[in-house]
């Protein structure tokens, strides 16, 4: 399938046509297009638009759109379909994890009118069993569909068995081998099985090693297990080792994006997860704390200018400086701890290696600080009338950097510890601390020099 990029022309196109109430047009415009890419072209629609094209799509590529829709335009969609519509033509074409993902998005009185019109009494309740697990979770995470053969079973029975059980399935990577009491004991590839003699058991031959999770491990935790592992499928257990799902790599991808975008938010001092189409205030909301901290700082960066008032009108040329010697300060420890935060981030650091790690930043400060402090002497030298405010300037700015360096790193080692987000240190926090506290070094260094000349 040649992949689909929208643009004006055919967006103008296909809402001209859904303006003539040209069906045929329309469905011949969207019918070779690939779900996700429907899906682009929805978000960019109406409300009323949306509600002609979406009868149109066949059951299975219907609930396949659906899936993809951006939230807010899939919450708005659903609000206009009836519960009986929803869970015999869209719901029942999904995965037991999609479907769980969709009803949650309903209100309660939604969701059990759309579960009782479930006409697959099993669906309906691997659904119910999906939205009790947290959706952060791996239970939240997972589906129910799965392939799973029971160790006493030869192999001509496993594979007659998993043509029974293919049926509703997109997608197999591995097989689960079972116990009795559908206790997980294993795993075994699609490929290994067909290989082997059907006169065979496959308890001779599956792999005891699997690796699995519980349905508490935490979505993060899941995708930095999938990633060390190059899994495209895992297993999940409950808490005595019973087979509950299969998490795949596509959820996970999802995963990763989403902590991505909140770490960045996080980062940008947004504590709150928002999208640029939600409410004015939620987003009002979200920003102000940060901005508030900011405001907070200022102040302090006005008294600490306030208490050097004295220094500044001996050595007024300082003022100069003050930008540069703030900002060295936040941009260096923005670096130290996004560093620090990607390594907890990957596992990559843990708490064993924290002091090393420590050490490791405060060489790179040090080489870092030495060459922008002779810089910046170099410069003062030829363009400074004051060999005062040359030293004061190369000194500031050497301890704003180790300072800065060091603070970078230990934040969010301290936050990880706490079990607090460490995307946070790399934030307004990071930056507001180092320009309150380069100012004051600058400033003292500033009355120590004169003092000493």
């Amino acid at each position: 399938m040649q992949q689909f990029e929208l643009n004006r022309e055919f967006l103008d196109v296909l809402i001209k046509s859904i303006e003539e109430g040209d069906k045929n047009r329309v469905k011949g415009l969207v019918a070779d297009l690939h779900p996700a890419d429907i899906a682009e072209i929805l978000d960019e629609l109406s409300k009323e638009q949306i509600n002609f094209i979406f009868p149109l799509l066949d059951l299975e590529k219907g609930a396949d759109v659906l899936i993809e829709l951006e939230e807010d335009v899939r919450e708005n969609f659903l609000k206009t379909l009836p519960s009986e519509e929803l869970a015999r033509k869209l719901i029942d074409k999904m995965n037991s994890d999609d479907a769980a993902d969709v009803i949650s998005e309903l209100s309660d009185e939604a969701q059990k009118e759309v579960l009782s019109s479930i006409e697959n009494v099993e669906q309906a309740g691997d659904i119910v069993d999906l939205l009790s697990y947290d959706e952060e979770t791996a239970g939240g995470l997972m589906a129910k569909e799965l392939i799973s053969v029971k160790t006493t079973w030869n192999i001509l029975t496993c594979i007659k068995e998993i043509r029974k059980q293919a049926v509703d399935i997109d997608e197999i990577y591995n097989i689960y081998v079972v116990n009795e009491k559908n206790i997980l004991k294993g795993v075994l590839s699609l490929k290994k099985l067909l290989l082997i003699p059907t006169s065979e058991n496959i308890s001779n031959h599956y792999n005891h090693k699997v690796i699995s999770v519980k349905t508490d491990t935490t979505s993060e935790e899941v995708a930095n297990i999938m990633d060390k592992y190059d899994l495209v499928a895992i297993p999940v257990v409950d808490s005595i080792g019973r087979l509950m799902g299969r998490i795949t790599i596509d959820d996970v991808v999802d995963v990763i994006r989403e902590e991505a975008e909140k770490d960045y938010q996080l980062v940008s001092g947004i504590t709150e997860d928002v999208e640029p189409f939600d409410k004015v205030w939620n987003l009002t909301r979200a920003r102000l704390p940060w901005l508030m901290i900011g405001l907070v700082g200022g102040i302090f960066d006005a008294n600490v200018i306030r208490l050097h008032e004295v220094d500044l009108g001996i050595y007024p040329q300082m003022i100069f400086f003050m930008p540069m010697i703030a900002a060295m300060g936040g941009n260096v420890g923005v670096q130290s701890s996004s560093i620090i935060v990607q390594g907890l981030a990957n596992n990559t650091i843990g708490f064993e290696s924290a002091l090393m790690k420590f050490w490791k930043e405060l060489s790179v400060a040090f080489i870092n600080a030495f060459i922008c402090s002779m810089l910046i002497f170099i410069y003062n030298l030829f363009f400074s009338d004051s060999y005062a405010l040359t030293i004061t300037v190369s000194v500031a700015l050497f301890s704003v950097i180790i300072f800065a360096s060091l603070f970078g790193t230990f934040v969010p080692l301290a936050l990880k510890k706490l079990n607090i987000d460490p995307a946070l240190a790399t934030g307004p926090f990071i930056t507001t601390v180092d320009d309150i506290m380069g100012l004051l070094i600058y400033l003292s260094v500033g009355r120590f020099v004169h003092f000493l000349i």
